[in-house]
Parts: C-alpha cells; sequence; structure tokens
C-alpha cells in the first residue's frame, strides 16, 4: 500500500529543524557505485522524524545529479523523497501540467501527483539557484532546515572532487 502524505504533512516535514552531525562532511564523502558516485546519511529532525540525505552524481557528467532528501516512513521501509535537487543533463516533464524544459530543477512532493498515481516528487519546477552538484546541496541545506554543527567542519575535498 503506498504511503500519501497531503501538503501541509510535506511542509511540516520541510520545516522540521534537521540538525546535522558532526561528522556530516565526511560521512558525505561519495563512493563509487555503478557509474556514479553515491553518499547517503541517516540522520534524526529536532521533533523526531527520521530523515535520510542521498548524493548522486555520475562520473562521467559532472551535471547529471541528484541531492534527495528523503524522510524515512515510520514502521515501513518507504523512503519518502520529499524534495530532490537535479542538474541540467535531462529535459524533464510535468505530467499534469504539460510542462517540460532543460534546465536545473528542483523536485517537489505534492499530493496532487500521488493522488494522480506518480512519484511523489515527479513536480518540478527549474532554477537558476544553483549550477553545480556542490550549490545544488547547499541550496537544500538552506531550504530544507538543517542545522550546522557549532565546530568548523576539516577541510577536505569535497564530495565532487577526488573520485
Amino acid at each position: 500500500m503506498p504511503v500519501l502524505l497531503g501538503d501541509d504533512e510535506i511542509q511540516h516535514l520541510i520545516d522540521e529543524a534537521k540538525p546535522l552531525p558532526e561528522n556530516y562532511r565526511l560521512r558525505l564523502q561519495l563512493k563509487p557505485k555503478r557509474g556514479h558516485k553515491e553518499a547517503d546519511l541517516d540522520f534524526e529532525g529536532a521533533a523526531g522524524s527520521s530523515f535520510r540525505l542521498i548524493l548522486r552524481q555520475s562520473m562521467v557528467n559532472p551535471l547529471a545529479f541528484s541531492v534527495i532528501l528523503g524522510y524515512c516512513v515510520p514502521k515501513t521501509n518507504v523512503l519518502f523523497r520529499l524534495r530532490r535537487y537535479n542538474g541540467k543533463n535531462h529535459e524533464h516533464t510535468n505530467k499534469l501540467e504539460g510542462t517540460k524544459f532543460y534546465a536545473f530543477h528542483i523536485h517537489r512532493a505534492t499530493r496532487r501527483y500521488q493522488d494522480a498515481g506518480l512519484k511523489e516528487d515527479e513536480y518540478a519546477e527549474p532554477t537558476e539557484r544553483y549550477a553545480d552538484f556542490e550549490s545544488a546541496l547547499q541550496c537544500m541545506l538552506d531550504d530544507c532546515e538543517f542545522e550546522f554543527p557549532p565546530k568548523p567542519q576539516p577541510s577536505l575535498p569535497f564530495i565532487g572532487e577526488g573520485l
């Protein structure tokens, strides 16, 4: 049975404070996996909700990436994708609206798309707020109420580098 969340529930989860663990940058180092690099981080929101941050980037095309915020639905193995920040490597079509675009874009979970039998986060809007993988991640962190640890993070070759 699919999990259906209303728009208010989705927004409540987006608005929940999401404190990042002290070592979040180390845990988000991308590792090779079948033609792309990937990392994920499970963590708990301030109100007790379970979330997963998933990062994926093509090893061939730097514009082919996804930065995903998922909600781990209690008592299920369902990951409900709340937001997905995608690269500019494919044309996207909003099926219900019939609109198409080729741009960096942000997917948003909506009840409307769920009710139509489509993926919860299939609706997307083009954006000029980011232009690469690192800035897409920063955009999500800014948009979705992430809280940074008080100690500065180590300087590392970050996410898109080094592999």
